[in-house]
């Protein structure tokens, strides 16, 4: 899976191919998805991160039911992976260290919107971004308006609203097309009969046995 992702990633061939639709469910069991980007795939501990704002309809549905999939899928590569299992956000250190490395617009931008929340109108939103500019004292009047010179290193919002998530993949699923639909998949999934005592991120982590099987066309 992570060779699949760098390959995509050294194609170029799209502009973020790290792109993947994360799905989840409300407590009525509505399903919804949107597309999110992955930060990382920890293979050896069997975690797939992402970053969420806790207070969007994602991070609320995350919150109420654990369980969500996501899906990769680079079309000019014929390829797609599916992997399914339960969110864990990360330690408030990892969390940090990534909010870190954002931009300072990001930042203040996280703090600035509603994320999922209605609101009065575009001017209000960058209103929001204005006070939260001026509450760290970064001289910035908001989208549209010029930036400081330079750039801003001030502390330009720590982490507060959003994490970074790690899904425990307990099913993976790789996908290559073929011809005439005769498709290739391989998956393993960590509550197959005979799996009984696996920690559940050993999907992730033993996955490598799915894909040198589907190499080896062994699995269709």
């Amino acid at each position: 899976m992570t060779q699949w992702l760098a390959e995509a990633r050294a194609d170029a061939a799209q502009p973020n191919p790290n792109a993947m639709v994360l799905a989840t469910v409300d407590d009525r069991g509505h399903p919804s998805a949107r597309v999110v980007l992955c930060k990382e795939i920890n293979a050896p501990l069997g975690y797939i991160v992402f970053y969420t704002n806790y207070r969007s309809r994602k991070g609320r549905e995350l919150e109420a039911n654990r369980r969500a999939a996501v899906v990769f899928h680079w079309d000019h590569r014929h390829r797609q992976v599916r992997a399914e299992g339960v969110v864990e956000p990360l330690s408030d250190a990892e969390n940090d260290a990534y909010f870190r490395t954002r931009p300072w617009q990001s930042r203040l931008g996280a703090w600035g919107e509603r994320s999922s929340q209605p609101v009065e109108s575009r001017k209000a939103l960058e209103r929001g971004v204005t006070a939260m500019a001026r509450r760290f004292g970064i001289p910035y009047e908001g989208p549209g308006a010029a930036e400081p010179e330079g750039g801003h290193r001030g502390r330009a919002a720590g982490r507060l609203i959003g994490a970074d998530i790690g899904l425990c993949a307990d099913a993976v699923e790789l996908w290559v097309e073929g011809e005439f639909r005769i498709h290739d998949r391989a998956l393993w999934d960590a509550n197959f009969a005979g799996s009984a005592g696996r920690r559940p991120c050993r999907a992730l982590a033993l996955v490598g046995h799915a894909f040198a099987a589907l190499s080896e066309g062994v699995i269709g």
